[in-house]
């Protein structure tokens, strides 16, 4: 038994079978020639018989990609073999791959066929391919809901035909591990006979989210291929996710023992493309290549990472692809990742300012649920750097239609939190009319300005105001997610400039 993993990549084939995906010829030579810069062992191209766009893929992908093995589909049935061969043949080194349903419930209500007509139609299948080229792969469909007996049995024919791979699939994803195991086990021992040169495999479905476990548990077993497919895709709940096997793998040698060939820092590229050319988006939380697959929001992972990656770590994000760990300022954030945040954009905080623009990220993030770099510029810009006498707390607003715009305040003067009403043509007339109130001055809105800083539909308004106070004006600034709050921020930041300059003239 080899301690070679080979990486039988069926993103193009099987993974195309996903609903709402149809590649062009085009597009699956592109993700072909990244499946070879990934160095995966083989490439199903494709079913080369199921339409004359697939027989022009496959036969592009076989005359222009180099280093894989190029496999096609094929059923047992001579047109299928006749036609995959046509489309492999100028490939360096390229493999038919056959197969025929073999569980009873297939066989009855698909196939219409007996046992016996099963057994004879796979021993010609695998006959035909093997008159073309040496490297021929069989499929019994539907394996872990077939009758032990036969499965082996058919097997061992294919075998005995011609085949060198002997690939077992859950196809409808029914197995578990430890199922799976079992009937690796029996396939491992009683199909290959001990002969070294017969490769045992796997191609799992997902059905019930076991498809990656099952697959890697058969390697215990003796399995030596995996049938995979970039980000998981394919019929139904998809197939084994290429990049969790390889990962898997690499990550943990001291539990599989086997090798593995593929380049690990192509995977986050080949994840996109596929994604990009499918139309199939990375889910976030994707093991491996997912956005969030080393991003870190809470303060105490936040921490750990800072100090050592492999505290929360397990995969150096070089080796996948990918650009980095990433600390994410969220309202899980701590205090290390907001330091870690500052030093990225090259600021730096005394204790006070520091403890004060922590507390706005945190009450942004209440909201926005992540606060990216453009937006922590302008939250420090923002946060006032030193004392004031007014501070703004919170508002609460009401009223429209037929009712007047009132507006509450409230703020900490002296340290003393208080509220203020006030009423108005509108939310922000009313927050400033309660706002003068709270600060005890008669002051005339100049100039209101409303300037978008972030899109989305969380987007951070900048809302900038001109005030006049006993014939002097003075400006301020807010943001905030509400436009009425960052109105109400802007107008404290200049009543507070007012008192500052009447205190300074003393």
């Amino acid at each position: 038994m080899s301690d070679r993993l080979v990486i039988f990549d069926t993103t193009l084939r099987d993974g195309e079978q996903a609903p709402g995906i149809a590649l062009t010829p085009d597009e699956k030579l592109t993700i072909a020639h990244q499946l070879a810069a990934l160095r995966v062992d083989v490439i199903e191209a494709g079913f080369a018989a199921s339409s004359d766009g697939d027989f022009e893929a496959v036969a592009n992908i076989a005359k222009q990609v180099r280093g894989p093995v190029i496999a096609s589909l094929a059923r047992c049935h001579p047109d299928d073999i006749d036609r995959a061969n046509d489309a492999l043949k100028h490939a360096d080194r390229y493999r038919i791959h056959v197969f025929q349903s073999t569980s009873a419930i297939h066989m009855e209500r698909m196939l219409r066929m007996s046992p016996d007509e099963v057994m004879k139609s796979v021993v010609e299948g695998v006959t035909r391919a093997r008159g073309y080229v040496d490297d021929v792969e069989f499929s019994p469909q539907d394996a872990t809901r077939t009758d032990v007996d036969f499965l082996i049995a058919v097997c061992r024919a294919a075998v005995d035909a011609g085949a060198t791979t002997i690939n077992v699939p859950d196809t409808v994803g029914y197995s578990t591990p430890t199922e799976f195991v079992e009937l690796l086990s029996k396939v491992y021992a009683e199909v290959t006979r001990g002969r070294d040169d017969i490769i045992v495999s796997t191609h799992c479905h997902n059905d019930l989210g076991l498809a990656v476990a099952n697959s890697l548990s058969a390697i215990h077993a003796g399995a030596r291929q995996i049938e995979c497919a970039m980000n998981g895709i394919g019929e139904r709940a998809g197939n084994t996710s290429t990049e969790e096997v390889i990962m898997a793998v690499k990550t943990r040698e001291d539990q599989f023992g086997v090798e593995i060939g593929a380049d690990t820092t192509q995977l986050f590229d080949t994840s996109r493309l596929v994604s990009r050319l499918t139309g199939y988006p990375v889910q976030f939380n994707k093991a491996v290549v997912g956005r969030n697959a080393f991003a870190h929001e809470s303060g105490i992972h936040q921490h750990g990472v800072l100090r050592d990656r492999l505290t929360y770590e397990i995969m150096d994000p070089a080796e996948v692809g990918q650009s980095g760990s990433q600390i994410i300022l969220g309202k899980h954030s701590g205090r290390a990742g907001f330091q870690d945040a500052l030093n990225k954009i090259g600021v730096s905080l005394e204790d006070d300012a520091f403890q004060r623009a922590f507390n706005r990220v945190k009450e942004l993030a209440d909201r926005k649920v992540e606060i990216n770099e453009e937006e922590l510029r302008i939250i420090v810009a923002d946060t006032p750097q030193g004392d004031n006498a007014v501070e703004f707390v919170g508002m609460h607003v009401a009223g429209g239609n037929d009712m007047t715009p009132e507006a509450t305040v409230k703020l900490r003067i002296d340290g003393d939190e208080q509220s203020f009403k006030g009423t108005g043509d509108g939310m922000v007339h009313a927050a400033f009319a309660a706002l003068r109130q709270g600060f005890a001055i008669e002051a005339g809105l100049i100039d209101y300005r409303v300037v978008p800083v972030t899109a989305g539909a969380d987007a951070m308004a900048e809302v900038s105001v001109v005030i006049g106070v006993d014939g002097k004006t003075y400006s301020g600034r807010g943001i905030d997610t509400d436009v009425v709050t960052g109105s109400a921020r802007a107008f404290v930041a200049a009543l507070n400039k007012s008192i500052g300059a009447k205190a300074e003239e003393g």
